[in-house]
């Protein structure tokens, strides 16, 4: 298991495997550093556990990347399905603010654990795409925004999470704020 698979057919595999992610995150995030024994501890789960799922450091990280954007791809049916559509994209800018501020703490570990950033950003980039793409087109279609809009544009726009403050708790503020300005640029007259 050299790229942090897991075989469906375990389900305390797959469990372990999310402990081990959701532990990893926190630590990266906090401090950014990759201690697989403090993860393993955090994890409830043996450290022999964390290297058979990510034998290096680097698979780790790169792992708790690949999870994170792929949780914005994922929340989009789910956020649709439950809400209005101008609802449902705003409740994705939020999610988009946080994986920003996770991003903020795997940057360093990123850029140490792949020579190959540019596919790496490629493949999270098209997930994004995606969803702000799937998004709109309900907006469009519930008559919310504008049916001109781009969504290489908007998720442009969207960059401004990036910006977001990481030593308050206003972060969540400012996304609502971002959010409300981008939302009246693609509001429907």
């Amino acid at each position: 298991m050299t790229t942090g698979s897991v075989s469906p057919r375990r389900a305390d595999t797959r469990r372990n495997h999310e402990l081990i992610l959701a532990a990893a995150l926190e630590s990266l995030t906090t401090c950014g550093e990759v201690s697989f024994n403090a993860i393993a501890k955090q994890a409830g789960v043996g450290v022999g556990t964390v290297y058979r799922h990510f034998p290096t450091p680097e698979a780790l990280v790169l792992a708790v990347y690949r999870r994170e954007v792929q949780h914005l791809g994922d929340v989009v049916p789910s956020l649709l399905a439950n809400n209005p559509p101008e609802q449902a994209f705003r409740a994705w800018t939020g999610h988009l603010a946080r994986y920003t501020m996770t991003k903020r703490g795997l940057a360093a570990a990123i850029r140490t654990a792949t020579t190959s950033q540019e596919q790496l950003f490629a493949e999270s980039y098209k997930v994004m795409l995606t969803a702000v793409t799937t998004l709109l087109n309900a907006n469009i279609k519930a008559e919310t925004v504008r049916s001109d809009l781009d969504p290489s544009i908007v998720l442009r726009a969207l960059g401004g999470m990036f910006f977001l403050p990481t030593g308050d708790n206003d972060w969540q503020a400012q996304t609502e704020r971002l959010t409300d300005l981008l939302w009246k640029g693609m509001r429907a007259d």
